[in-house]
């Protein structure tokens, strides 16, 4: 396999008298998700996961794509591996696949196992810190025959892939993220449908949600019972929601429910010990007989369960969302509000939220950049939950799918990508800011480190600071990579404009 690599030094040095200068604990990573890249969908033991069968009804995933090759990650780990050790990365985050260790959620399987202590190992040889999430949307399709997350009982179960895993692996890793964006595998996937396993219920959409949270609380119970050294916690997937007009009540409560359902639900629960009660309103009156069984659902001690203290929360943004009570006269851009083609929401109080265009750049999903909203979030979270927690922050995702431009130079394939790096540049920036502020942000993860299976959107799109060619599986290294390499190489951030930000 060809490695189109880089060293730090190949792009434009930094003026040494113009540099915001990261913390001396700041760690700089990458992140990747089992099923995005790995591929041996049907080797070494792994089974179905509800990707595997989302891929395969019409019209679910662009193109009709899967993730049954992807990166080939399970073959080419130790390229990868590396590779991110001559980019300069301090730390991988990445995800364990369920259905490769517990196939079917059954037994444990030893040549899934093996695979990630292979990893583990490789990273540590590398001198990069593995940081493993156990969770990142691949149920095993066997579970979500019997309910999937709507099933109390696999919360259960998830404990103890959990336990398994750290048999197998708590001499090599010691952070361990439960989840990864519960929100996405609860109401994105049970409610609005756009994700697997498509369903489209409100009732469980918020059974999976207390599910999942209850599955994170009882791991992290049994994993600090088991080695109180881990550095654990979970990810959330965040979001700014500003009203359109302050001064409206429509307006302002559009945002309070959106904040309220992408923020709060999860925040909440994980910090205070309880679902947000205006939230729980606005549920009752959009459908009594869901939140009646949600209710149903949450027993006794849950809640306490729950919120179980964790070390590390990893924050998760892409951007903020502008909202109103009132429909706009000029409709923004799609990639907004997030429905299926028939309009299912992931909310269950959806009625009476629209969203607004504000003027900002978007990237090519139609997101708009607005690293301003990460620093606000980082903020708030920090000084609403975060700090009285003594909880460590990190951003564990945060990238853009941009269209690269391949050249030939010198015989060499380059990548040239700018918006990409001015995007990494100006949210390093926005984490500054945040850091300047009083916040504890420890560490940066850009999302993600290789172009992969993109979910619904399959190979569409491309988030990767390294290029894959999905025909021969070359990787090459972007010029937002060389970029991030860069400044990894001084841990500082110069002053100069970046395009993006105009």
């Amino acid at each position: 396999m060809t490695d189109h690599s880089t060293t730090r030094e190949d792009s434009a040095r930094m003026s040494e008298s113009n540099l915001r200068a990261f913390p001396s604990n700041f760690l700089f990573g990458a992140a990747t998700a089992a099923f995005q890249i790995e591929g041996a969908a049907q080797e070494d033991g792994r089974r179905d996961s509800i990707w595997d069968v989302f891929c395969r009804v019409s019209g679910a995933v662009i193109n009709g794509d899967n993730g049954d090759v992807a990166c080939d990650h399970y073959h080419l780990y130790r390229d990868d591996v590396a590779l991110m050790k001559r980019m300069g990365l301090q730390t991988y985050r990445f995800s364990t696949s369920w259905s490769r260790v517990r196939p079917d959620g059954g037994a444990l399987n030893a040549q899934g196992v093996d695979f990630y202590k292979r990893l583990a190992d490789e990273l540590l040889d590398a001198g990069i810190l593995p940081w493993l999430t156990l969770y990142h949307w691949d149920l095993p399709q066997a579970l979500q025959d019997d309910g999937g997350w709507t099933n109390r009982t696999t919360a259960d179960l998830f404990t103890e892939y959990a336990l398994d895993l750290h048999d197998a692996l708590g001499d090599r890793v010691n952070v361990w993220t439960t989840l990864n964006e519960p929100w996405c595998s609860s109401f994105l996937s049970y409610t609005a449908g756009l994700h697997a396993p498509g369903h489209h219920s409100a009732v469980e959409g918020m059974l999976a949600s207390h599910h999942l949270l209850l599955a994170h609380g009882q791991t992290v119970r049994e994993l600090r019972a088991r080695d109180v050294s881990l550095n654990l916690g979970l990810t959330l997937n965040l979001t700014v929601a500003d009203a359109v007009d302050e001064t409206d009540v429509a307006d302002l409560d559009a945002a309070r429910r959106i904040d309220g359902q992408f923020n709060r639900w999860f925040l909440d629960p994980i910090f205070r010990g309880e679902y947000p009660a205006d939230i729980l309103e606005d549920f009752r009156a959009a459908d009594a007989a869901a939140t009646a069984a949600l209710e149903t659902a949450i027993h006794p001690g849950d809640l306490a369960v729950i919120s179980t203290p964790i070390d590390t929360l990893g924050v998760n943004y892409y951007h903020g969302e502008l909202v109103g009570g009132h429909a706009p006269d000029v409709p923004p851009a799609a990639g907004d509000a997030p429905t299926d083609r028939a309009g299912h929401s992931p909310f269950p109080s959806a009625d009476g939220i629209h969203w607004y265009e504000r003027g900002l750049a978007r990237t090519p999903m139609n997101w708009e950049v607005q690293p301003e909203g990460l620093t606000r979030l980082l903020i708030r979270v920090s000084e609403e939950y975060a700090v009285d927690a003594g909880t460590a922050l990190y951003v564990t995702e945060n990238g853009a799918a941009y269209d690269d431009d391949l050249v030939r130079e010198d015989g060499e394939l380059r990548v040239h990508d700018s918006e990409r790096a001015d995007f990494v540049r100006v949210h390093l920036g926005a984490i500054l800011d945040a850091i300047e502020a009083g916040v504890d942000v420890r560490g940066y993860f850009y999302w993600s480190l290789l172009d992969n299976f993109e979910w619904a959107w399959g190979y569409e799109k491309r988030f990767g600071i390294v290029r894959v060619d999905y025909e021969t599986q070359e990787r090459t290294v972007k010029d937002s990579g060389r970029e991030y390499s860069r400044i990894i190489g001084a841990r500082a951030l110069d002053l100069l404009p970046a395009t993006v930000a105009s």
